[in-house]
């Protein structure tokens, strides 16, 4: 079986002769070889292999934090562990878990009690720790975790009050759903475990039986792209293989007993008296043509006991959507606990099908299904101008959230929960508008939203404004519209809330742009501060480094801002450096949104594996974050002038710093990831603005992304002039410019498919530019080994040594 995903995986990798194979400049003009992993120079391996800065996981009662210790990247050999493609999922087969990019776990933990200011280790934890997906039991100081090794994912249990923790399951099945959840009383788990019984992996047949036949009986099917789908009825019996799980009960103590109820869980969730679980099967038909979230569902109520009360519907396979970010199913749909009752369901229904093309003043309604959850017997509670996307309870209210993504449109209604009648409108604003934002709500420790018992939620946010962001914690009155901030950020740092319970204190994350972050505690009523850690700097190599916020007009009065990063040696008036911009396109439906400055100044660098910032100490003004606004207003859709929009932008950048004298704008590099790749290879077909560029894991033909991509929802056929003029593949002879192409062999993302870089890459050579592909093995999306990200810096280093710094 693991064989068979090889070859499906790899075989256009093996047909192009590339393992790990660098198209290198020689005597010929081209060549190909395969190399070892090579090292970028030593100050940019010191960044890399520096300390993570760790995080931070508070209880629900605020009386203890999480000092979690968070790893580097993994070696190659630990992400050459097995990976199965299934339905849309990556899975390791070998542990039962999800594959990602980030594994989210961590090596080490340290408790710090708030109460009693003392600071702990918990005892009986695994010798190699990979602690992930915490969770709180509703008993003071307990908390449940993951644990994935190499071999399993398991379940543990810490305990504070007796500081030790302990394993309470094997076998846990963290491929599909929800893995695990605690009971009510917070004495038990419910958790998916591997179904016992599920014999040998299948084996394929290696003599076909017959054709693989999709048809389409006329009905539109439009379907975006997506990367490991299911392809064969052996694939079907794998999936089912992996992600079929079996519910189990399991005490603290570690017994188990299984509730008898078998399947591919999409989610199950206990309704708030305990007394019920909703739970959600994918069923078939399954599709070759989309992921198995879209896969037809059926949703059914349990007895916590494990024996079925109501099926109540099945979802359709949602494979026929119109091609809009809008776009639902028709009919039930988000089918969840009220979680204000004891044991009452609610869901969504779309009045125009789900078509956003349908004109209606009232896209949906949301209803409420109690006991005996008979459909028929739903009644309507309230009813959206928009798509519902949220509701959020508290104690005789609550608060509905809508979204249009066609226009942007956002809106917040507050519901009495008694009577179902709106209470007022708390907010109407376009969701690209950050300077508006009101933030997140916070909630209580039972999930409910945290109040003052007067009328007031809280909210906290990122605080976006001309001075860059000053996070927040505000104090809302939902009766009458009264908004209080009760703390925001303070100048000359960036602090972000952590925690917050309404107790008199908040706890942040203060940083500044040469200060690691470290966690304070604020008092609101006297403002006195008590530092509660002290992480060291991981990058004392930046401390000198000179970090910079810039603001700058586009030729059409719009203002831009990127931040500036210079060499701790260089002075005003010293010769203008070479240059390394590194930006990602972002689309608005209006000017002033896209104008509206994006980040904070005081921000500590956090190197991961799409900084830039590295580069700084090898002689470079580095530009991060530089703005790249696409700007369709009204009717026009920003990338109908993509293209003159990405180059209005460079331009103004470029002018800028040249005039500050920093930056030479003959000796200027571009580069970006994904859609940053795809922007990079746009510039350099239509611009000579760049001396060279670094395209990573990008899409640069697309007609590969016919029905859709990034934030276009029209598709090709509807927009055939706008996908042919974006696509840097057709402008290939234009690229004359250096251009550095790398792309992880197993990228699993929507649309960058790794033949994206070779097509790109055998377009260019064959009209005689200069280029370079690298294609790393085992690597996604996003690199993840020491070995991949170290030689990825090396190629980037050679090449803007080469054609930037010394260019010729």
């Amino acid at each position: 079986m693991q064989m068979n995903f090889i070859r499906k995986t790899k075989q256009n990798y093996w047909k192009a002769g590339f393992v790990l194979a660098f198209l290198c400049t020689s005597s010929l003009g081209y060549a190909q070889e395969a190399i070892k992993y090579q090292l970028p120079p030593q100050s940019i391996v010191d960044l890399v292999d520096a300390p993570q800065i760790p995080e931070e996981n508070f209880s629900p009662d605020g009386r203890y934090m999480l000092v979690l210790d968070v790893p580097g990247f993994q070696t190659i050999e630990q992400i050459s562990q097995p990976v199965l493609g299934v339905a849309g999922l990556r899975i390791n087969p070998l542990t039962n878990t999800t594959v990602a990019e980030n594994p989210g776990t961590y090596k080490g933990i340290k408790v710090r009690d708030l109460k009693t200011e003392a600071e702990f280790s918990i005892a009986g934890l695994p010798q190699v720790l990979g602690m992930a997906d915490i969770k709180w039991s509703s008993q003071p100081g307990v908390f449940a975790f993951l644990n994935k090794s190499l071999q399993d994912t398991e379940l543990w249990i810490a305990d504070l009050n007796s500081k030790t923790a302990k394993k309470i399951l094997s076998k846990v099945n963290d491929t599909y759903g929800t893995t695990f959840q605690w009971t009510k009383d917070g004495n038990t788990l419910l958790v998916q475990q591997v179904v016992t019984s599920r014999g040998e992996v299948p084996v394929q047949n290696p003599v076909p039986t017959g054709p693989v036949v999709q048809e389409n009986l006329g009905g539109i099917t439009p379907s975006r792209t997506y990367q490991n789908l299911l392809s064969n009825a052996y694939d079907e019996r794998v999936m089912e293989y992996y992600l079929s799980s079996e519910l189990v009960l399991v005490d603290l103590s570690g017994n188990a007993r299984p509730l008898g109820v078998k399947g591919m869980f999409k989610s199950v969730s206990y309704s708030p008296d305990g007394q019920y679980l909703l739970i959600q099967k994918v069923v078939r038909p399954y599709s070759y043509l989309v992921p198995i979230h879209l896969f037809p569902s059926e949703v059914s109520v349990y007895s916590s006991t494990g024996s079925k009360v109501k099926d109540i519907y099945t979802l359709p396979l949602a494979d026929k959507l119109p091609s809009s970010f809008d776009a639902v199913l028709d009919g039930p749909r988000d089918f969840q606990w009220r979680k204000d009752k004891g044991a009452s369901l609610i869901f969504v229904q779309a009045l125009d099908k789900g078509n956003p093309n349908v004109k209606s003043d009232v896209r949906d309604e949301l209803f409420e299904l109690a006991a005996p959850f008979d459909l028929s017997g739903a009644q309507k509670i309230y009813s959206g101008n928009y798509r519902i996307r949220s509701i959020e309870w508290g104690d005789g209210f609550a608060i509905v959230g809508e979204n249009w993504r066609k226009d942007r449109s956002s809106k917040l209604t507050l519901l009495n929960t008694t009577t179902n009648q709106v209470i007022r409108v708390l907010s109407t604003r376009k969701s690209e508008d950050t300077y508006t934002d009101p933030g997140t709500f916070i909630k209580n420790e039972k999930g409910f939203l945290l109040t003052d018992g007067k009328g007031a939620v809280f909210t906290k946010g990122q605080g976006a404004s001309p001075e860059g962001d000053r996070p927040f914690v505000m104090k809302w009155n939902v009766n009458n519209g009264r908004q209080d901030t009760l703390y925001k950020s303070k100048r000359g740092y960036y602090e972000e809330p952590l925690f917050f319970n309404n107790t008199g204190v908040v706890y942040v994350s203060r940083e500044s742009a040469k200060d690691a972050p470290n966690v304070f505690a604020i008092n609101l009523k006297n403002k006195k501060e008590q530092k509660i850690t002290d992480f060291a700097d991981p990058y004392p190599s930046l401390a000198n480094v000179k970090k910079q916020l810039l603001s700058y007009k586009r030729k059409d009065g719009l203002t831009l801002s990127a931040v500036l990063y210079l060499p701790e040696n260089f002075k005003k008036g010293d010769t203008p450096l070479p240059a390394f911009i590194w930006a990602y396109p972002r689309e608005f439906k209006t000017k002033e949104a896209a104008g509206q400055v994006k980040g904070s100044p005081h921000k500590f660098p956090r190197l991961a594996f799409r900084s830039p910032v590295y580069w700084v100490t090898q002689g470079y003004a580095v530009i991060d974050q530089a703005d790249m606004p696409i700007v369709g207003e009204g009717s026009a859709e920003p990338n109908d002038t993509f293209v003159e929009q990405i180059k209005d932008n460079a331009e103004a950048l470029i002018d800028y710093v040249a005039e500050m004298g920093v930056v030479d704008r003959d000796r200027i590099g571009v580069g970006g990831h994904s859609y940053g790749a795809f922007m990079t290879a746009n510039l350099l077909a239509h611009t000579d603005l760049f001396a060279a560029g670094i395209a990573r894991s990008g899409a640069y033909n697309r007609t590969l992304t016919p029905f859709g991509f990034q934030g276009e929802a029209r598709t090709y056929w509807e927009a055939k002039e706008t996908y042919d003029k974006m696509s840097p593949f057709n402008y290939a002879p234009k690229i004359k410019r250096p251009l550095l192409l790398t792309h992880g062999m197993d990228d699993e993302n929507s649309g960058t498919f790794p033949i994206q870089s070779e097509r790109l890459y055998a377009a260019i050579k064959g009209h005689g530019g200069i280029v370079r592909l690298v294609m790393l093995p085992k690597e996604f999306h996003g690199y993840r080994s020491r070995e991949g990200v170290l030689h990825t810096f090396w190629e980037q280093h050679q090449w803007l040594e080469k054609y930037v710094k010394n260019k010729k």
